[in-house]
């Protein structure tokens, strides 16, 4: 065998290994009967493959270890479905590494074939509570990042201290995730959702989040400008991480979300700083 295919060979060989064991720590972590079945039926493809390439290449390969305890772990804390749609994003970059392959070994076309089944399978199991509300969430996050970035810029430059402007800010925020929380629940209760109160705590517990990240600037920093520089960067980072997550997991646009939810924050900021400008000069504030 050539030095440059069993390099490849012996790099798919581990890829195997570690996807087969992946898949069966987090089989074990699921709850779902069925869910445990697709994810133990797909190991066993990986474990086939893997032998398949021992045979080819006469070496036992040790699987990835920190990629298994990295992927395990961000299960447990991001959720079955992003961790599950991630590998299916690189299985796509292994089934054209078999493509490749399968030249020098016509078998591994079937391999390749196994690798694009296994992202069919996956999507039709996937049903996780977390992602049943993710409207809730997008609605505690994204009014927290419209409402608090609107109103710290306007405090910025109607208030003078950054000690006055973090406690007007939670109180703002405080008082708002609350309100947001009670009306998410009174809504879905009258839309007859059982399940009102578990989508009331993701509502408020999204914007309270997002209220503390949004103040910590001028909680820490003397200099208002600066403090609020940081917070509109964070409030940019932090829809990147959520539109990232919740596209990877839902397969949706991830640019045309983190766009208009950036677009959307920032400008509701710039204004609000104009009309704390307009404000303070207007009522002869001076705080």
């Amino acid at each position: 065998m050539e030095p440059k295919i069993k390099k490849l060979v012996l790099a798919a060989q581990r890829t195997e290994i570690t996807e087969y064991h992946i898949y069966q720590k987090l089989a074990g972590q699921t709850k779902d009967a069925n869910n445990a079945a697709v994810l133990r039926r797909i190991a066993d493809q990986e474990k086939g493959h893997y032998n398949f390439w021992k045979t080819k290449t006469g070496i036992d390969v040790s699987p990835d270890r920190k990629r298994i305890w990295r992927t395990v772990l961000m299960a447990k804390v991001l959720g079955f479905s992003f961790v599950l749609k991630q590998m299916e994003k690189r299985e796509g970059t292994g089934s054209r590494l078999y493509d490749t392959l399968s030249d020098h070994f016509p078998e591994t076309k079937r391999f390749s074939e196994e690798e694009l089944e296994h992202e069919k399978q996956v999507l039709n199991m996937l049903d996780e509570e977390r992602l049943q509300y993710v409207g809730s969430v997008v609605l505690g996050l994204n009014d927290a990042l419209v409402e608090l970035t609107g109103s710290l810029a306007g405090f910025t430059l109607a208030l003078g201290d950054t000690r006055v402007i973090t406690l007007a800010g939670l109180v703002t925020g405080i008082s708002a995730a609350l309100s947001m929380a009670s009306s998410d629940y009174l809504s879905s209760k009258a839309e007859g959702d059982a399940q009102a109160k578990k989508s009331a705590v993701y509502t408020g517990v999204a914007y309270l989040f997002t209220v503390i990240f949004l103040i910590l600037p001028f909680l820490l920093l003397t200099s208002k400008l600066m403090a609020l520089a940081i917070t509109l960067a964070i409030a940019v980072l932090i829809i990147y991480a959520f539109n990232y997550y919740i596209s990877m997991a839902k397969d949706l646009n991830f640019k045309a979300r983190f766009w208009e939810m950036t677009l959307i924050s920032l400008g509701v900021a710039g204004f609000s700083f104009l009309v704390g400008w307009g404000l303070k000069g207007l009522l002869g504030v001076n705080i």
